[in-house]
């Protein structure tokens, strides 16, 4: 698949990022993750990205990274294309862009580096030495110590032609303003902060109607529903998801930081679908809360 290939695929649909399947050690769980491929593919999301954030890429060996990839590359081949997580600095962000590559992966979600401050001319190093590692599609996550402005990306746009992808998970919305109107279609635009679904239609009128649902995980169909209202314009669909599951959902998920991840996990256990425990530094859910979560699938079960 080339780069523009991706771009087009990106550029529509919903996107997801599976949660990676570990056993009660907290080891890498293959078969699980295997069916949970298989459950997730035939739903209809656009693209799925393995060892992404939700995927807890942060807590992962680069040994453990390379099985995740394979196992999901070949798991969806010619169901769903596969986008891999790649992070950290900027040497080992290139050695698991290159290892993404090599097993099939379509493209990478370029997570941002970790713990240092950068200037904009070093995060320009930065992603530029990725682009230009692999020849594949990337998209540029913005978020965290990462956050690139409309200029840099233009700069960057000049000497990437594989970077094809932008992701905006800081919400600052005169950033993301100045960024579009700057790069227009240079770029596919994709909504990334924790639970899209609530900044979806503010997104979308910004000009980026794609995101990625991390529900899907254990409510694909409520989350492929929620894509097409909001694409349609069905407000009163969407409303009421909002009001009945969504803000109910991050009054749960604000509880206690990291629960992004953990709360996803929980979900996929009550749902059937059970991918283990999350790994340290990341916390599970406590008892009370899951049964909180469990009356809200519920509730939309009915």
């Amino acid at each position: 698949m080339q780069p523009q290939d991706l771009k087009q695929i990106l550029s529509s649909g919903l996107l997801s990022f599976p949660i990676t399947d570990f056993d009660a050690q907290g080891d890498f769980r293959r078969d699980t993750y295997i069916e949970r491929l298989e459950w997730l593919a035939p739903y209809g999301a656009s693209a799925l990205f393995a060892a992404g954030g939700t995927g807890e890429f942060f807590s992962l060996t680069h040994g453990e990274y390379s099985d995740i990839i394979k196992t999901a590359v070949d798991t969806c081949r010619g169901k769903v294309p596969i986008l891999a997580g790649a992070g950290g600095p900027t040497r080992s962000a290139i050695a698991f862009a290159q290892e993404a590559e090599r097993l099939g992966a379509h493209g990478i979600l370029l997570l941002p580096h970790y713990l240092t401050e950068a200037s904009q001319d070093g995060l320009i190093a930065h992603v530029e030495e990725v682009c230009k590692s692999v020849k594949f599609g990337v998209v540029v996550y913005n978020r965290g110590a990462c956050r690139l402005t409309a200029d840099s990306l233009a700069i960057l746009a000049d000497r990437c032609p594989n970077l094809i992808g932008f992701k905006d998970g800081i919400g600052d919305i005169e950033l993301m303003v100045s960024i579009w109107r700057k790069m227009g279609d240079r770029f596919s635009y994709l909504g990334g902060l924790p639970t899209a679904e609530v900044y979806a239609a503010a997104y979308k009128a910004l000009g980026v109607p794609v995101y990625s649902s991390a529900v899907f995980n254990f409510m694909p169909q409520m989350a492929m529903d929620f894509y097409h209202a909001i694409a349609a314009d069905d407000h009163a669909t969407t409303n009421r998801l909002i009001d009945q599951f969504f803000l109910p959902y991050l009054k749960i998920r604000n509880r206690k930081a990291g629960y992004a991840v953990s709360i996803v996990k929980a979900g996929a256990k009550l749902v059937g679908h059970d991918a283990g425990p999350v790994r340290a530094p990341l916390t599970d859910l406590t008892e009370e809360e899951c049964d909180m979560l469990h009356k809200l699938i519920l509730a939309q079960s009915k």
